[in-house]
């Protein structure tokens, strides 16, 4: 009885009606009051009239069939209303209250006068509740219904159809019913007109709020721009981002701040939003004054977005544009391309610096390589210890090997500084195959590897460098040989390949795992790259044949599974002179490992 006593029987009539509107209503405050004000009102309107049956009973005596319909249309609100709750259709709850007052009003002004009825002045008031609906389509049918039963009785008193009003109690309490009736409807229309008063005013205090929130505290500038691009507002954002009050960029303030050689981008972007009707932005820089008078220059981001149906209230308004301060930003860009600059500058630092060594390296390594040759021929008479002869050959082969890496070193280079010249010329890619497998099989024998011609034999003539070719060929021969085992075979080939004509090596070796693959054709890597590894080499083969692939407007493929052996193929534009790129451009490398290398290589065969 305490918590009744607190709350009290309208707090608790308030709960019980919250409770009745439908689900389908809480997404929009306003709509939910709309139904909450039609449910209370109504169902307060019926149970009125059901509570004061007894009275009328009491008055009136035993009612005939004209007061017992009069009596079921002054409780007929209360199951619209729960019709409502349940259904959560608005408009056809209004449009049976509409039907059903004038209904109840024509009714009782049939029995109460006719046209002469002060029940049918009550027919206004049916438009005006249905006005509450907020819809103009249950207005027009509310005021089209309550004029359709007002012609009916107008009709019916004008034919001398009406019949007699009740006499005796029945008649009088009849008559009674239309003040009833309109002290209840008016009450109830009143109940409604106020809460949904009180329900708009709240909802645009809530938004006007949430608005405000949200224009104080985003980081963010918001303007709003006229069509000759002044602003007419703006959010309170601008004192923290730029430090300035509203009032000093209203109007063209803000493009008077702005760099002078910024200030047609802007315009362009603002002209684009107005005139072109579509979303813009614009990069700028604005000059704003610190705490010590000196001026200071930001970055500004601004995006501009029209809008599509202009509010009669801010109809100056053409545009709104967010802006943001992007000076970090800027300098963090500027900072990474300073050091993209630096590290472009080092890269071509280390080029020239290769370059040179190796040149200088060239000379004294060729008179080692040379005199070691003559020493071991025994020129100048025979060598009187075998170890003479045998640090003599090594002396030879170290000297070969270090000539070799410094060419490639030097190769290397000059691909990367698009120095490299390649000079396309026509000849014969059998011939120059043959060449080079003939002078690798001296080396393939030492090994006990056996070299074999494949592929196919109507090769057509290529215009292609012919000493980049052959480097290819001599680059991708000499892998294959070091990486496969005594009892091997290496092959090396060519086929046709529409407009292309693919190059290759296969051979039987250890071959390249999945996880090494992705990472040949850098420079300096191999597969086998560990402090125990047992093949010699710096891993410059693969780039320079990459280069060089690339360099004719070609790719590198490379197919190997561990342990079965591995496939490289260069693809060539059989026609070199026409797509080939004037320098070599960063290309990735086709790297494909095989599941069946086994079949691949009888398929091939």
């Amino acid at each position: 009885m305490s918590e009744y006593r607190r709350q009290g029987p309208i707090a608790l009539f308030d709960r019980f009606v919250d409770g009745l509107v439908h689900s389908a209503a809480a997404a929009d405050p306003l709509e939910w009051r709309r139904h909450r004000a039609f449910i209370a009102a109504n169902l307060f309107a019926g149970l009125i009239a059901l509570a004061l049956l007894p009275v009328w009973l009491a008055l009136a005596g035993p009612t005939g069939l004209v007061e017992t319909v009069a009596l079921f249309g002054l409780a007929a609100p209360a199951p619209i209303a729960l019709y409502v709750s349940q259904t959560g259709r608005l408009k056809a709850g209004h449009l049976a209250s509409a039907c059903t007052a004038a209904a109840l009003l024509a009714w009782i002004g049939a029995f109460t006068g006719g046209l002469g009825s002060y029940a049918l002045f009550g027919l206004g008031v049916v438009p005006m509740e249905a006005a509450l609906s907020g819809r103009r389509d249950v207005t027009r049918i509310a005021f089209a219904v309550a004029l359709a039963a007002l012609f009916v009785v107008a009709g019916l008193d004008q034919g001398g159809l009406l019949p007699a009003a009740p006499s005796g109690p029945a008649g009088i309490g009849l008559r009674a019913l239309v003040p009833f009736f309109a002290v209840v409807y008016t009450g109830a229309l009143a109940m409604r007109m106020e809460a949904l008063h009180r329900a708009s005013e709240d909802v645009a205090r809530k938004r006007g709020l949430h608005y405000r929130l949200l224009a104080e505290n985003i980081s963010d500038i918001v303007t709003g721009h006229a069509e000759s691009a002044d602003i007419v507002f703006v959010t309170p954002a601008v004192e923290r981002v730029l430090g300035v009050v509203p009032e000093a960029i209203r109007g063209d303030g803000l493009f008077r701040m702005i760099h002078v050689a910024d200030r047609p981008a802007y315009l362009t972007a603002v002209s684009d939003a107005v005139r072109g009707g579509r979303a813009s932005e614009v990069e700028f820089r604005l000059k704003v004054e610190t705490e010590k008078g000196r001026p200071r220059w930001l970055w500004l981001e601004m995006r501009c977005r029209p809008l599509a149906d202009t509010d009669p209230m801010a109809a100056d308004v053409r545009i709104v544009a967010v802006t943001r301060d992007i000076t970090e930003r800027k300098a963090q860009e500027a900072e990474l391309l300073r050091t993209r600059e630096a590290a472009e500058e080092a890269s071509h630092a280390k080029t020239r610096f290769l370059a040179n060594v190796s040149h200088e390296l060239r000379t004294p390594l060729n008179a080692i390589i040379g005199f070691s040759e003559m020493l071991g021929a025994e020129v100048f008479g025979p060598l009187a210890d075998p170890r003479q002869r045998e640090y003599v050959s090594l002396i030879h082969e170290s000297g070969s090997h270090l000539l070799q890496v410094v060419n490639d070193i030097l190769d290397m280079s000059k691909i990367e500084s698009g120095t490299f010249d390649v000079v396309p010329e026509p000849f014969d890619l059998l011939s120059l195959i043959d060449g080079v497998r003939q002078m690798m099989t001296h080396q393939a024998e030492e090994r006990g590897l056996a070299l074999k011609l494949a592929g196919g034999f109507d090769l057509p003539e290529v215009v292609a460098d012919r000493r980049a070719c052959k480097q290819i060929l001599i680059n991708l021969l000499s892998n294959a040989i070091k990486f496969t085992d005594r009892g091997g075979s290496v092959a090396l080939g060519a086929r046709r390949e529409g407009d292309d004509v693919a190059i290759f090596v296969r051979d039987t070796g250890i071959g390249i795992s999945e996880k090494d693959l992705v990472r040949l054709g850098t420079p300096f890597v191999q597969a086998d790259s560990g402090y125990d590894r047992r093949h010699e080499g710096t891993g410059l083969g693969l780039s320079v044949v990459k280069g060089l692939a690339v360099l004719h407007g070609g790719t590198m493929r490379i197919e190997s599974r561990l342990g079965e052996g591995t496939c490289v193929t260069v693809v060539l534009p059989v026609d070199g002179e026409g797509g080939r790129p004037k320098q070599a451009a960063p290309q990735v490398v086709e790297m494909l490992p095989l599941a069946e290398f086994r079949d691949n290589e009888k398929k091939r065969a």
